[in-house]
């Protein structure tokens, strides 16, 4: 019987590690992946911003009001890569996340996702952005924090769009009508730019989705390299 208990006791202790390993993975293994993944985006996004800038520089020239050519839209990004910037003040001035394009697996472990087909910053729709709560650096761990009036500014080469929460709801995953261009009316016609983050609801659990709403307050220009 001491053979058998001493056996239990051992066990338990082994599986107790491995759990305690797998739980560590999952928060600073998984954060440490997006971390550098971050990175590397953010210098994509700096190295095309700049380039079409530069592009834009040279098809109208210093005294834009001479040109009568307009430059050309920049590109979609493809999926998988860099697509705007994320900045939440209430957060913290170091809170900065580059989206990436697209809200496949392999994309959300890179950092928050835009909705491929949903608006684009500042555009007439709904620019829907998913992103995870525990994991992969949590990026959304603290949108149940977010409260009418609290700002969210998404950075474009040259512009930052200033949203303004409205709401803030929680439903069930397959409620995919919160990213239509207009939220939970799909098939009416948008009237006005709006933003929505989405993410699992409660912590630790992918039961509900977590959905917090904006709406388009202002833009202002965006000094290269800020």
């Amino acid at each position: 019987m001491r053979t058998v208990l001493r056996s239990l006791a051992e066990l338990s202790m082994t599986a107790g590690l491995v759990l305690g390993l797998f739980v560590a993975y999952l928060y600073w293994g998984t954060g440490e992946y997006t971390h550098r993944q971050q990175g590397d985006m953010h210098d994509e996004l700096e190295r095309r911003w700049n380039a079409a800038r530069a592009h834009r520089v040279a098809v109208t020239g210093p005294r834009r009001e001479k040109s009568t050519t307009a430059p050309a839209p920049a590109p979609v990004p493809a999926d998988g890569q860099a697509y705007a910037l994320l900045r939440i003040p209430k957060f913290g001035s170091s809170y900065e996340y580059t989206v990436v394009q697209g809200t496949g697996t392999a994309d959300l472990r890179k950092g928050p996702g835009h909705y491929p087909g949903t608006a684009d910053p500042g555009e007439v729709g709904n620019m829907a952005v998913a992103g995870h709560r525990t994991t992969y650096g949590a990026p959304f761990r603290r949108n149940d924090e977010l409260a009418r009036g609290d700002e969210i500014l998404i950075d474009t080469a040259t512009t930052t769009f200033v949203y303004s929460v409205t709401s803030r709801t929680v439903v069930r995953p397959g409620r995919t009508d919160v990213a239509a261009p207009v939220p939970g009316h799909p098939g009416a016609r948008p009237r006005k730019a709006m933003l929505t983050l989405t993410t699992c609801h409660p912590k630790f659990s992918a039961a509900y989705r977590l959905v917090v709403f904006a709406e388009l307050a202002g833009r202002r220009p965006r000094a290269a390299g800020t």
